[in-house]
């Protein structure tokens, strides 16, 4: 289920959190679902546990999981919600390179464009 690409650029613990935050917003793991343990998904993905670790807890922090003592991690009820409050946050810097591709004469039916076919993709993929 699980991928982690050891050329990118990116952090493997943030990957992690990248993809656990898509399968919640896919509908790939639901509310009360349980992840793996760490040291399952530390093997299955040949990364250090510590690294898994890390995914978890800032997972914890923004709300996404919860952890129950003697049963492992499990996706929060709110996770959604939680995922949903940080993308939105992402609009007012999304604004700004709209913004930006304007003055570089982008015109608006090209951003247009490539919205519906992004959104057009999204409605095949359900």
């Amino acid at each position: 289920m699980f991928n982690i690409d050891h050329m990118s650029r990116r952090p493997v613990y943030e990957q992690l959190i990248d993809q656990v935050e898509t399968f919640i917003l896919k509908g790939i793991l639901f509310p009360g679902d349980q992840m793996p343990s760490v040291r399952s998904l530390s093997i299955e993905l040949s990364i250090n546990p510590n690294t898994v670790q890390k995914s978890y807890s800032e997972l914890d922090l923004r709300g996404i999981i919860h952890s129950v003592p003697g049963k492992g991690c499990f996706v929060s009820d709110d996770a959604l919600i939680a995922i949903e409050a940080k993308k939105r946050a992402w609009l007012g810097e999304f604004r700004a390179k709209i913004e930006e591709l304007k003055l570089a004469g982008i015109s608006k039916e090209e951003l247009d464009l490539i919205i519906d076919q992004i959104y057009e993709a999204r409605g095949a993929e359900k």
